[in-house]
């Protein structure tokens, strides 16, 4: 095998190894619009979830953060009040933010670990708030955040895309300009007219056909602000 083949090689167990995680965990991918509450499964629970711990990475964080130990909120973060376990020991997350999105890792602990760990690779689509003011330029920003996003996008070929209420892509339409230069990022530049009010625009996270989560703006010229809904 060549040297390039063998670094090629490494690059593919490398990439693999970011979602399998350590042998044996049970990975999980979940995909959700920022404001939206969700729960993120945690097995062979005990002990009515004394014996949870769960672990949490994000995108900007190299190090892993505890935020439950023995069924119990550590408080050790700004969010700590946004989460709880369910009756079954999931971890729950609400009004969740661009900032949840990451890597979660539930294990069950009696002396020693009990089954294996469960991995939530939870993925949060979030679009920017900004003021629209009827016949002035605005640009809107749509962005995935997830633990590794630019790896998590090209291995799953995931695609962001702009559309309008009718679900036709704003990149054919010349009143749009559509930028992406990043993978995990889009932003949307347009002049909204008069005509646009209560019209919406609509950032949608895509694989192939399938539509994995979508953040809707709602054009609102009155009070000269727009609207950011809930897909």
């Amino acid at each position: 095998m060549t040297e390039k083949s063998d670094i090629c090689l490494l690059g593919l167990i490398l990439l693999s190894s970011l979602f399998t995680g350590v042998i044996g965990a049970e990975d999980t991918h979940v995909f959700i619009s920022s404001g939206e509450s969700v729960s993120l499964s945690c097995n062979n629970s005990l002990h009515q979830c004394s014996s949870t711990t769960c672990n949490y990475s994000n995108y900007t964080r190299s190090s892993t953060v505890e935020v439950f130990a023995g069924g119990i909120n550590k408080n050790n973060t700004e969010r700590s009040e946004r989460l709880g376990l369910t009756s079954n020991c999931s971890l729950k997350i609400y009004n969740t933010t661009q900032h949840d999105g990451g890597v979660y890792i539930c294990q069950q602990w009696n002396g020693s670990q009990h089954g294996n760990d469960s991995r939530v690779s939870l993925h949060v689509l979030h679009a920017s708030q900004t003021e629209i003011i009827a016949n002035t330029p605005v640009t809107l920003s749509c962005r995935l955040f997830s633990y590794e996003c630019d790896y998590v996008f090209s291995y799953f070929g995931f695609q962001l895309v702009w559309m309008n209420q009718t679900d036709v892509d704003l990149q054919t339409d010349s009143r749009y300009q559509i930028r992406s230069d990043k993978l995990c990022l889009i932003s949307l530049t347009t002049t909204l007219v008069n005509e646009d009010d209560n019209t919406e625009l609509r950032c949608v996270l895509k694989h192939k056909n399938d539509i994995k989560t979508s953040v809707t703006y709602t054009v609102r010229f009155t009070g000269k602000t727009s609207h950011h809904n809930k897909p």
